[in-house]
């Protein structure tokens, strides 16, 4: 009655902890979360995102007056005498002293200046656009370097344990071969044939711990903590269309990369309009207002001091004529950048295409094999425990049952790999067509805005400090 009530605790506590691993256990999306929040590459690239906003404040200054302050001052003095003297006994009434001072303001608005600050602000918004498509872009490069990197960890600890597993049984094979050996049933070449095999096995598990420790420092890289337990995930297959072709058409119209190279053909059109811009004729209104100080004073009987309030408005039209040719270099030099832009983005689509077709194809591939893989890891493990029976009554060899136990393992690696690849594939396909993000994967994360710092920064006067207190 002890022995039951011990081991019906004892089986009651492997069930709490087995319960306690799986609630503590980080799943997938989990992991996806803690890439979204902390990796530095996604983080660099939203301070990029920032920087870029604050070309839109910059071009429209271009609308505003500007305004500065002066303060100016001389002296001059003149000596009368033309004959050298150490010490003059009165006066000179030539010798004079002067002093001015003066101090005020200017305010210079620009009026019209050839639409390059309308054209530099339909630029600088444009290059903003881009901007976030790329961060986008980037964010569905960093969850999907973190699904890589946690079924890496996965395969290989799987990998791991079934290399572990296998020089358990090629220990209990050479302990066999050995005693079978001592009373005459076997030979010192079973004995030698099953230490080679365990001796391979053996480094195996050196190179598979190796990969393990490898896979562990990517996910510390991209999660931004050392994996601990880990679930193995499904597939996103419900968030996939049913044809290739309905995710390449998705994919032209949401894929962020190429969103990005669309937006920087507006900007390289905008740039064509700036450099024209120098060959239209700019109008300036320039007001100013200025307080003097005069002092002139001679040594003999004449003295004057006077003060003066002095202001002015001027209007200037500036048209140009020639300039050394430079601005008409600046305007062919854009229009090829604008050429160059349009060709970028007719290459990234071609990349999205190709990255898309390449993971939906492996995609399906993948789900072939873990079919294929599974059915030959029944048919290997039914081969392997006749062998093992037939060795028995001498009908098999050691070699036999090795042989059987290397393709019972190879069989077990490649399912493990072949669903790894799915599950990869699958997010690869997502990402492929623009939809890798935060909110349909349903990551209980902060959403990044960039929107918000945008508009706290676009109509700023001044101010040094960033929005965050920087």
């Amino acid at each position: 009655m002890a022995i039951n009530r011990t081991l019906f605790l004892s089986g009651a506590l492997c069930a709490v902890l087995a319960m306690t691993s799986a609630a503590s256990a980080e799943s997938l999306l989990d992991a996806m979360s803690a890439a979204y929040s902390n990796n530095p590459s996604l983080n660099a690239a939203r301070a990029g995102v920032r920087a870029t906003d604050e070309r839109v404040p910059q071009a429209l200054a271009g609308y505003r007056p500007s305004i500065s302050a002066f303060i100016q001052g001389t002296a001059q003095w003149t000596d009368g005498s033309r004959e050298p003297t150490l010490k003059l006994a009165k006066p000179n009434p030539t010798d004079t002293n002067a002093y001015q001072f003066s101090y005020g303001l200017q305010i210079v608005q620009p009026v019209y200046t050839g639409g390059r600050v309308a054209n530099g602000v339909k630029a600088a918004e444009a290059a903003v656009r881009a901007a976030r498509e790329m961060l986008r872009n980037t964010e569905q490069v960093t969850l999907q370097n973190a699904v890589t990197v946690y079924m890496d960890v996965i395969e290989a600890q799987q990998i791991l344990s079934l290399r572990q597993s296998n020089v358990e049984f090629l220990r209990e094979q050479v302990r066999a071969a050995r005693d079978r050996f001592q009373v005459g049933e076997g030979t010192r070449t079973d004995v030698s044939q099953a230490e080679a095999a365990l001796a391979a096995a053996t480094s195996a598990v050196s190179v598979s711990q190796a990969n393990l420790l490898s896979a562990s420092a990517s996910f510390l890289e991209v999660i931004g903590h050392k994996p601990t337990a880990l679930r193995e995930p499904g597939t996103v297959r419900a968030l996939l269309p049913k044809s290739v072709d309905t995710a390449v058409s998705v994919s032209v119209k949401e894929h962020p990369a190429i969103l990005s190279s669309i937006n920087n053909i507006d900007v390289a059109a905008a740039n064509v309009a700036i450099a024209e811009g120098a060959l239209l004729p700019t109008f300036n209104i320039t007001a100013s207002v200025e307080k003097s100080y005069d002092d002139l004073s001679g040594s003999g009987a004449s003295f004057d001091r006077s003060e003066s309030l002095s202001g002015s408005i001027m209007g200037k039209l500036t048209i140009p004529i020639y300039q050394g040719g430079s601005e008409y270099s600046s305007v062919r030099e854009a229009k090829e950048t604008l050429g160059q832009a349009r060709i970028q983005a007719d290459a990234v689509r071609d990349q999205v295409n190709t990255a898309l077709v390449s993971a939906w194809g492996v995609l399906e591939s993948s789900s072939a094999q873990i079919g294929a893989a599974r059915a030959q890891v029944d048919a290997s493990q039914l081969a392997l425990e006749g062998v093992i029976e037939e060795q028995k009554v001498g009908q098999r060899t050691t070699l036999d049952v090795l042989n059987s136990q290397s393709d019972l393992i190879a069989a077990k690696i490649q399912l493990v790999s072949a669903q790894r690849n799915s599950v990869v594939a699958s997010y690869a396909v997502l990402s492929a067509m623009g939809r890798l993000d935060h909110d349909r994967l349903g990551l209980k994360v902060a959403a990044y805005k960039p929107e918000q710092h945008y508009t706290q920064v676009r109509d700023k006067w001044f101010g040094l400090r960033t929005p965050d207190g920087r």
